[in-house]
């Protein structure tokens, strides 16, 4: 019995993010690359229907042009490659490409190592686009099964656009035939790891950032907008949206979640996302190394990165500022969490480090 099973771009359509990234690589404009600047504690919002209608705006220039057919071409035939498990064109691509990945929560250290590589590597981190350099693209996330979307597929589909996209910006092969270095900053890895690990490949290079909850609690809040008056959790930017996602993924009241403590929030956010680093198959990877946060310890990691993949370039200072003190119980809530994430740690053969956590907090 033969059954056909039949798809179109209908069911699947392209992603706006691929869509403008085409569009602005064929146009030869600057595309969104703020994903560098981390200084200025700007709130970043939901853009969604922003991205959809400018994707819809430029959809048919790139369509018209034989580079956008090739990559969608590309993108979909990875694509298929992911679903049905054809490895030989995943290594082909792994022959080609080495990634190295930053991987931690936001507010960890990560752009600060992402911008240091791709500046070794001669490029202007202000050219590099956001969805070649920072974590939104490919999206990854807790499984959501909704009208229209499956989470797995969405992601496989994303995956494919990426690297459909790392063909097209880092195509020219490597001096001397070896292979180009894609440097990533891949926050959202962390919730799918053995996907992410399968399909970028054994020899890739995961540098993980680490930094005490009630630090990185605080440089959250800050970058939107401040603490609430009440103290009470809000969403007004992607990370708390991330925060109050996987706060009903692990089984918080809907219905209640806004009016917990924010730090409560945050820490059950913070604590989840560092069980699946351990959990979720990242841990797997030999070439993985740990950075707790630190001024020194950031700069080394970086100059390490630089002097194993690049060319040895002037550090920028890494920034570390005073933050707001914080209320004596959020330590309470914070070092029981830590010994948990401890524990599971210890469990899979990884060492959290608490001590160097406890430095800078």
């Amino acid at each position: 019995m033969g059954v056909e099973i039949k798809f179109t771009d209908r069911d699947l359509p392209v992603s706006p993010v691929f869509v403008e990234f085409l569009h602005h690589h064929i146009d030869g404009t600057g595309a969104e690359n703020s994903w560098h600047d981390q200084l200025s504690e700007k709130l970043v919002p939901a853009d969604f229907e922003h991205r959809v209608q400018y994707a819809e705006s430029v959809a048919e220039q790139v369509l018209q042009h034989p580079l956008g057919q090739q990559a969608i071409y590309r993108a979909y035939e990875l694509f298929t490659a992911l679903l049905l498990g054809q490895l030989e064109k995943l290594h082909a691509l792994q022959r080609r490409f080495r990634f190295v990945c930053v991987v931690g929560c936001p507010r960890h250290g990560g752009t600060y190592l992402i911008k240091h590589l791709f500046r070794s590597l001669g490029f202007d981190p202000a050219k590099v686009p956001n969805a070649i350099a920072h974590d939104g693209f490919p999206d990854a996330a807790p499984f959501l099964f909704a009208p229209a979307h499956n989470g797995y597929t969405a992601m496989m589909h994303q995956m494919a656009e990426y690297l459909a996209m790392v063909e097209v910006f880092f195509g020219t092969p490597a001096a001397g035939g070896g292979r180009r270095i894609v440097p990533k900053k891949a926050t959202k890895a962390a919730y799918h790891g053995a996907f992410f690990t399968s399909v970028w490949g054994p020899d890739t290079e995961y540098v993980i950032t680490l930094r005490h909850p009630i630090a990185a609690c605080i440089s959250t809040y800050q970058k939107s907008t401040g603490l609430p008056v009440d103290g009470k959790f809000a969403v007004r930017g992607n990370i708390e949206e991330w925060a109050h996602r996987d706060n009903l993924f692990t089984g918080a009241d809907p219905a209640t979640i806004l009016e917990r403590g924010y730090f409560d929030v945050y820490l059950r956010y913070w604590e989840q996302y560092h069980l699946n680093l351990a959990l979720g198959g990242l841990g797997a990877s030999r070439k993985r190394s740990l950075v707790a946060y630190g001024r020194d310890r950031i700069m080394s990691c970086a100059d390490g990165l630089a002097e194993r993949y690049g060319n040895r370039v002037a550090a920028e200072d890494f920034k570390v500022f005073d933050r707001a003190q914080a209320p004596r119980e959020w330590s309470e809530l914070a070092e029981p969490a830590m010994r948990r994430v401890a524990a599971a740690w210890r469990m899979v053969g990884l060492e959290f480090p608490l001590d160097e956590l406890a430095e800078c907090r």
